[in-house]
């Protein structure tokens, strides 16, 4: 068993300056979670969420202000980074340029030792005077090193590299052998921390899918840090979704695609991002858009909404995925009108980027009448023409506009 629990975890920087005669925020703020054995936990959210100093807390890199954090049946706030039986993978991989592959993954297990008993020089246990073993702690001998590394190398297809240095190998190739140098120890829990942002876009995509099949070749706990989605969507078990220091949302891929809590994890979640529009509900379903558009929600879309929440008429933030978005031939009660302005046609499918506001002067600034919409067309629209652009009403996810939370039920 290798779980990891965070009970109401905090950082704050003894150096953060006053502000305005107020502490600065907290770099992590009341993190709570249960990492089960052998899943896959990926935190992302932007750049300075705090993502990067929660791994950090938990490999004993960084000192929690408050809270606690165990490993297994372990309290380990107070234990040493190397007492604590994790490894961890360092986005610029941490390899000692001067060593062999063979040597720079050898080297931690040479400083290591395992639990053993005493023995005598033909390798049979030596007995004390109530004839029970003596337990000691011992070096790795040269050939249980050699036989990790080796089998380590074979697990990573990095076998014929092994009398390299650094220098000589690829990005993908010392990412592997940071990989492989975590593999040899068999810790409890592996952290890495954006090990992947280093690397071209192609090489990225075939790492993403050898840590998923190493995680499933180690069966191991694996906790990855990453400020990319689409990483996130592909490899995480779970998803721990970060702003400010505080976790937004835990959830399964799709409960996040599905039923993100507020407009920061629909918006963070997707790919292209979601489509964010300002207006007022009704309690009959009318929709009413900032730019006077309007549709109107049938009893079925409105029956998965709070309806005390909406009372008599609520302000709202309308989210549609652009997916869910489709040319019609015919307006409807669903539809909305749009202006082209940029088609991106992608050969699998057609991103549209159009705007609510028909009048509008074309302006490359972002405005809360743009859309997106992604589909499979056959005959792309013309640029500056006029469409209608149906709204999958069982996708439309509302929130609540002066809080930024889900209002579905």
């Amino acid at each position: 068993m290798s779980t990891v629990s965070l009970k109401h975890v905090y950082k704050v920087y003894e150096n953060a300056e006053k502000k305005h005669g107020e502490e600065a925020r907290p770099a992590v703020s009341d993190f709570c979670m249960e990492i089960k054995d052998k899943e896959f936990i990926v935190f992302v959210g932007p750049s300075g969420c705090g993502k990067s100093t929660t791994l950090r807390m938990i490999a004993g890199l960084e000192e929690i202000t408050d809270g606690e954090i165990w490993i297994d049946d372990t309290l380990v706030n107070d234990v040493a980074p190397k007492d604590r039986d994790i490894a961890m993978v360092f986005q610029n991989y941490a390899l000692y340029p001067h060593m062999t592959v063979y040597d720079n993954m050898a080297f931690g297990l040479k400083l290591r030792k395992v639990a053993d008993v005493k023995r005598d020089k033909s390798g049979n246990p030596i007995l004390d005077e109530n004839g029970n073993q003596i337990h000691v702690m011992r070096k790795y001998t040269k050939a249980e090193i050699d036989e990790k590394v080796q089998a380590a190398a074979k697990i990573l297809a990095i076998e014929e590299y092994l009398h390299r240095k650094p220098k000589a190998l690829s990005g993908g190739q010392r990412q592997r052998v940071a990989l492989g140098r975590t593999i040899v120890r068999n810790p409890k829990v592996f952290l890495l921390d954006e090990p992947l942002s280093n690397l071209d876009a192609k090489l990225r995509a075939t790492m993403r899918n050898e840590i998923i099949k190493l995680h499933d070749k180690l069966g191991a706990t694996f906790v990855y840090v990453t400020h990319d989605q689409i990483e996130a969507m592909t490899m995480g078990t779970r998803i721990v979704v970060m702003k400010d220091g505080f976790v937004q949302q835990i959830g399964t891929p799709k409960e996040l695609y599905e039923h993100p809590i507020n407009t920061f994890v629909a918006g963070f979640i997707g790919t292209p991002q979601m489509n964010f529009f300002d207006g007022h509900l009704s309690p009959d379903g009318a929709l009413t858009f900032a730019n006077g558009q309007r549709i109107s929600l049938s009893k079925t879309a409105m029956a998965g909404f709070n309806a005390e929440k909406i009372g008599s008429g609520l302000d709202i933030i309308m989210g549609v995925r652009p997916g869910d978005l489709k040319i019609m031939e015919s307006e409807n009660d669903s539809c909305v009108k749009a202006r082209v302005e940029v088609i991106e046609a992608l050969g699998n499918e057609t991103i549209i980027y159009a705007n609510l506001d028909l009048e509008a002067d074309e302006t490359l600034e972002k405005s809360t009448t743009n859309i997106v919409a992604s589909a499979k067309l056959k005959n792309n629209p013309e640029r500056k023409s006029e469409i209608l652009l149906g709204i999958d009403e069982e996708s439309i996810h509302l929130f609540d506009k002066a809080t930024e939370t889900s209002i579905r039920k």
